[in-house]
């Protein structure tokens, strides 16, 4: 329903034009509406250009969201405008440290087929999961992100051989659950992971009592999932894209001749449309809205 962001922020004219509404802290605080904290710890490349994907299904909820946009330390963040990052992001310990946070969200990022001991950040990243296990409602890991949140648990990445790229359709397991119960019981998401978790693994951990099992495709495996203390959500495609991007993410593989990268599939690149919209406003507005039930006040 309404995102509060500063009065300059670069999006707010998108953000506005696509129906998400912008108040000012100010306005917020006239209003007299506690505003869930969601702490967004960004990590894709050119952080400036990513942060409307997430702004507009998270402005869609019919909550009020107080984006927190976090940095990492130990990550420098080179293809970032680096004024919109000091600007904008702030460290962890100074995210949580005055007010708590809602929900976590942690981005994707293009080091899938890195292990994760050599990724520069992952001390720094499992330091904050670990506190964000006791201390946040919730945290959401998109594609890579999801990977590090299984990690965390004990389960492991494979890198493929080929991308899984394109548009997967997708069966909805569980329609009990508090945020997968309302989605369609098929539905398309986008996906771009050179990175996953077999089947028969999560399958195991599930018979184990560590996972819950939400999403499954054919063709990519189990898509969502869960820490069975409800923690931590997994969601290893990326709903929040448009597109466009998944076209711009093909341009760019092809340029580098990568030959494991195929023509994205289900999506015709020279006129892409989007059919993954309605799966992605509603799993974001029912996370918050799980996030809004749960948080103690």
């Amino acid at each position: 329903m309404t995102i509060v962001l500063p009065q300059d922020y670069h999006a707010k004219a998108a953000l506005e034009k696509s129906r998400v509404i912008c108040i000012s802290t100010e306005e917020a605080l006239r209003e007299d509406i506690r505003a869930l904290r969601i702490g967004i710890l960004n990590i894709m490349p050119k952080v400036e250009t990513y942060e409307f994907s997430l702004l507009h299904p998270l402005g869609r909820s019919i909550m009020q969201i107080e984006p927190v946009w976090i940095k990492l330390k130990t990550h420098k963040y080179q293809s970032s405008d680096q004024s919109h990052l000091e600007k904008m992001y702030v460290p962890f310990e100074e995210a949580v440290g005055k007010n708590h946070l809602d929900g976590l969200i942690l981005t994707g990022a293009p080091v899938e087929e890195i292990p994760f001991e050599q990724v520069s950040y992952w001390e720094e990243i499992t330091r904050i999961l670990k506190y964000a296990r006791h201390n946040i409602a919730s945290t959401l890991g998109i594609c890579w992100g999801g990977l590090a949140l299984a990690k965390f648990l004990g389960i492991d990445k494979v890198v493929y051989p080929e991308k899984v790229f394109g548009v997967f359709e997708t069966r909805n397991l569980d329609r009990t659950h508090p945020i997968t119960g309302e989605m369609d019981d098929v539905f398309w998401c986008a996906q771009s992971r050179h990175a996953g978790i077999p089947d028969e693994v999560l399958e195991l951990e599930r018979d184990k009592g560590n996972v819950h099992l939400l999403a499954h495709a054919k063709d990519a495996g189990y898509m969502i999932f869960e820490s069975t203390d409800q923690r931590f959500l997994i969601h290893l495609g990326h709903p929040e894209y448009e597109p466009h991007r998944l076209v711009e993410e093909y341009l760019r593989d092809k340029n580098k001749g990568r030959s494991d990268v195929k023509t994205p599939r289900n999506l015709d690149i020279s006129n892409p449309i989007n059919t993954w919209r309605s799966h992605r406003t509603e799993f974001f507005s029912q996370w918050i809205k799980y996030i809004h039930e749960t948080t103690t006040y």
